[in-house]
C-alpha cells in the first residue's frame, strides 16, 4: 500500500479525480496533513466520510519513528527507524535566521568518500520520498516549532536518488502544503555530472552545494572516488553551464584535512580552480570520528587558507560548528547496524 506522503499536490488531484472527486479534495487533503499536521485519517474533520474510508483504503499516513534523540547546545540529532527496521539520521540546527534540518536521502552511501562516517555502510537502498518528508514531520512535531530551512545533506548522495528527491522537493515547496520556499532549500552533491545538468532545467529556485575537498583531480581522486568518473575540470564545466543556466550561485563544501588538503599550495590551487565561476567556498573544519584516520587542520592553518581565497577575490566562509559533541556535525552522520543495540527508545 502506498504512503500518502509520496504524493505530490498533482498526484493527489488525479487521485481524486479517478475516485470520481473534485480536485480540491487534494488542497483539503494536503493542508490536513502539512499544515496541520494530523497522523491520521480520521482526524480530517472536512472531508466526507466515504472520501475518508477509501483513503484508509488506499493509503498509509505513517512509517519513520524517532527512536533516538540527542541534544546538545543549538543542535538536536535524531535517529529515525524506517517500516524494515533500517535507520537514518537527521540533525535540527537552530540559526539565527531560523530552524534548519539536514535530512537524509539514502541508507548507506556508495560514494565512498574517504574522510566521511556515513559512507562507511554501503548503500542498503534509497530512501522512498515519503521517509525523505517524514524527517521534517516528525522533526517538527517534537521541535513544536516550524522548520523553515532544509539541507540534503545526510547520509547518502542525494543526486543518487534523484526522482525521490525531485518529488520530496516540489512535496514541501508547495504553498499548500510545507511553503518551504526553494531558496530555503539546499542540495548537496559529491559531484554526479549527468543529474547536476538535470537539475538545472527544474522549475525551483533550490540551492545547490557540491562537496569538492579537493583542487586538484591527483588528490581528489584518492579521497572522492567519484571524481575518477567525473574529473574536475568536467564537473566544474558542468557547474559552469548549470550557473549560465539558473542564474543561481553555487557554493563549494570544502573540508579542511590536516596535511591532506590545507597548504597555502592548495589554497591558491583552489582560488585558480573557481576563477570566473559565480560561487563561494564553505570552508568547513573537519569532524574526527573514531573510525577514520583524518585529522582536523590546525585553527591558524584554517585561517591562513580562508585568507589567501579572500586576497584571490574568492568569496569564502568558515563554517559554524554544530554537534560534534553527539557526532551530529558534517561528515559524522551514519546509519551503522552495530550500533542497533545502543538504541534508546524515544517517547
Amino acid at each position: 500500500m502506498q504512503n500518502i506522503y509520496d504524493l505530490t499536490l498533482s498526484n493527489l488531484e488525479e487521485y481524486f479525480v479517478r475516485k470520481g472527486d473534485k480536485k480540491f479534495r487534494a488542497v483539503q487533503l494536503f493542508e490536513w496533513l502539512y499544515r496541520k499536521k494530523v497522523s491520521s485519517f480520521t482526524e480530517m474533520s472536512n472531508l466526507k466520510k466515504e472520501v475518508i474510508i477509501d483513503l484508509q483504503s488506499d493509503f498509509t499516513i505513517s512509517s519513520v519513528k524517532i527512536v533516538k534523540v540527542e541534544r546538545d547546545i543549538d543542535v538536536h540529532k535524531y535517529l529515525f527507524s524506517l517500516n524494515d527496521k533500517e535507520k537514518v539520521e537527521a540533525v535540527l540546527m537552530n540559526h539565527d535566521y531560523g530552524n534548519s534540518v539536514c535530512i537524509s536521502t539514502q541508507v548507506g552511501c556508495n560514494m565512498g568518500c574517504k574522510f566521511c562516517e556515513s559512507g562507511r555502510l554501503k548503500k542498503v537502498r534509497n530512501l522512498e520520498t515519503h521517509e525523505m518528508v517524514e524527517q521534517l514531520l516528525a522533526i517538527e512535531r517534537d521541535y513544536g516549532k516550524r522548520i523553515s530551512h532544509v539541507v540534503v545533506m545526510g547520509i547518502g548522495e542525494p543526486f543518487d536518488n534523484y526522482d525521490h528527491l525531485v518529488h520530496f522537493i516540489e512535496i514541501i515547496n508547495n504553498d499548500h502544503g510545507l511553503a518551504l520556499g526553494s531558496r530555503h532549500i539546499t542540495v548537496s552533491t559529491c559531484g554526479i555530472v549527468p543529474k547536476i545538468l538535470e537539475f538545472s532545467t527544474l522549475p525551483y529556485q533550490v540551492n545547490l552545494a557540491v562537496s569538492l575537498h579537493a583542487s586538484n583531480n591527483e588528490l581528489r581522486n584518492k579521497i572522492m572516488p567519484i571524481n575518477k568518473v567525473y574529473p574536475l575540470e568536467v564537473l566544474i564545466d558542468a557547474l559552469k553551464k548549470y550557473v549560465e543556466k539558473t542564474n543561481r550561485r553555487v557554493t563549494f563544501e570544502y573540508i579542511l584535512l590536516s596535511g591532506v588538503n590545507d597548504t597555502v599550495e592548495d589554497a591558491r590551487c583552489l582560488a585558480h580552480l573557481v576563477r570566473g565561476l559565480n560561487c563561494y567556498i564553505n570552508l568547513i573544519p573537519y569532524n574526527e570520528t573514531n573510525h577514520i584516520e583524518f585529522k582536523r587542520s590546525k585553527k591558524e592553518t584554517i585561517l591562513l587558507f580562508y585568507d589567501i581565497l579572500k586576497k584571490n577575490k574568492v568569496n569564502a566562509t568558515i563554517r559554524r560548528e554544530f554537534g560534534s559533541k553527539i557526532s551530529a556535525a558534517c561528515g559524522q552522520l551514519r546509519s551503522k547496524k552495530e550500533e542497533d543495540d545502543e538504541i534508546i527508545l524515544y517517547d
